[in-house]
Parts: structure tokens; sequence; C-alpha cells
């Protein structure tokens, strides 16, 4: 059985990503700053801080202990906050950057050592349209995610001799509790600058991800993968 490790399980994204593929066969290992919200027996759950190095340590190390090898990291889990820059304060850029930041690069570095055994290994980042549509309102959050496509790429080239792919997906807005606080106008004028103007749903991400993750996806890394036609 394959097994896969989602950060930010317990709603949104992260938990349709973690159903899809526990429907999919594959062993499941999430973990969120809350109790887990699924109930599956192939389903393993951590409640942490993404950016909480000895956290990240600890989880890695018994999850080596508990399934050995690793096949896939989705780096799901991320924080956001619309501010004008100047309303925005050093506490909100400081979690922002630290889970979206910090926390991937964490995950990245803990899991790949669990993937050298694995036929297909694979990392999945997260990223964002607010970086290439520089989004107003969105400097910090989408500064953390263009870190983390640099990290993405990066990560590719120093990975590769392990096998390794590391690519980043780029979802449109999603109607999940991320851009709950965004008013309707807001959210109207930023889809209306894609090429396909909706919100966003968790198929496509889906979708996106497991074409990431294919066997003949081998040959595939560095990239990053912007949904809704964002140029």
């Amino acid at each position: 059985m394959k097994q896969i490790v989602i950060t930010g399980t317990r709603k949104g994204i992260g938990r349709s990503l973690a159903e899809h593929y526990l429907a999919e066969g594959w062993g499941v290992i999430g973990c969120s700053r809350g109790e887990s919200s699924i109930e599956h027996p192939q389903y393993r759950h951590y409640a942490l801080d993404v950016s909480d190095e000895a956290a990240v340590i600890k989880m890695a190390r018994e999850v080596k202990r508990q399934v050995g090898t690793v096949d896939a990291l989705l780096n799901n889990a991320g924080i956001a906050s619309m501010n004008h820059c100047l309303l925005t304060p050093g506490s909100t850029v400081n979690a922002i950057l630290q889970t979206n930041v910090v926390g991937t690069f964490l995950f990245c570095r803990e899991f790949a050592k669990l993937m050298r055994k694995s036929e297909q290994p694979r990392i999945v980042n997260f990223t964002t349209v607010a970086h290439p549509l520089n989004l107003q309102g969105e400097a910090v959050y989408a500064a953390s995610k263009a870190a983390v496509e640099s990290l993405t790429r990066i990560m590719a080239r120093e990975l590769a001799e392990l096998r390794i792919t590391v690519n980043a997906v780029g979802p449109t807005p999603v109607l999940t509790d991320l851009i709950k606080g965004v008013s309707s106008e807001k959210m109207d004028a930023l889809l209306a600058r894609q090429a396909i103007p909706r919100y966003g749903k968790a198929a496509d991400v889906i979708n996106a991800v497991d074409f990431f993750l294919r066997d003949e996806s081998d040959f595939i890394t560095g990239q990053v993968l912007y949904l809704g036609g964002v140029t």
C-alpha cells in the first residue's frame, strides 16, 4: 500500500485530498493543529503546528517506525490574511511565513528522507494565483507562496538524485475557510481576471495533484501549475 502525507487535513481542500486518496487505496497520514475529523482504518493523524520543527521531526520518526517508506507528500496547510500592507501587523506576517514557508520546508526536509525506497517518490507543494496576479491585499500571503515556488524549483534540483519530483499547484479561490472573510466584490473582481471566471473546486485541485503523482509524471519536476487560466 502506498503511503501519502498530507498537511492540513482537518477541513477544506486538505480533507478532500485525504478522503480522495483513502478512496483510492492509499494509506494517508494527515495532520492539523486540531484533532482528526476523519475516521478511516487507513488514516493516521497528528495534531501539531507545521512550523514546529521538533514536532515535525517527531512525527517523521513515528511515521518511519510505523510505515517505513513514504511515497508522496502534499504540503496543503496554509494560512492567509487579506489586508492592505499598511494595515498588516508584524504578528500576521510572522504567522503566514511560519506556516506557509517554514512549514513547507520542514515537511519537505523530513519526509524526503523517508522516500528513498519509494518507487515513485513525489512532493507537491501548494502556491496560489494571488502571486502571478499580484493581488492587492495579499502582499504577505502572495510573497509567502512566491517563496514556496522558489523552494519547489530548487528542491526539485536538490532531490532529483533521489528520484523525488517536486512540483507545485496554484489553485484559484475555492470556497473554504481561507477566503470566508473576503468580500464578494473583491472575489468577483479576482475571478474576472481568470480565463475561466469561476471558483475552483476541490475536484480541480485533486485532478492537478493526481497528474503530478502519476507514475508517468516522473520526468516532470520543478513546475508550477496554476489553475483557472491565469497568465
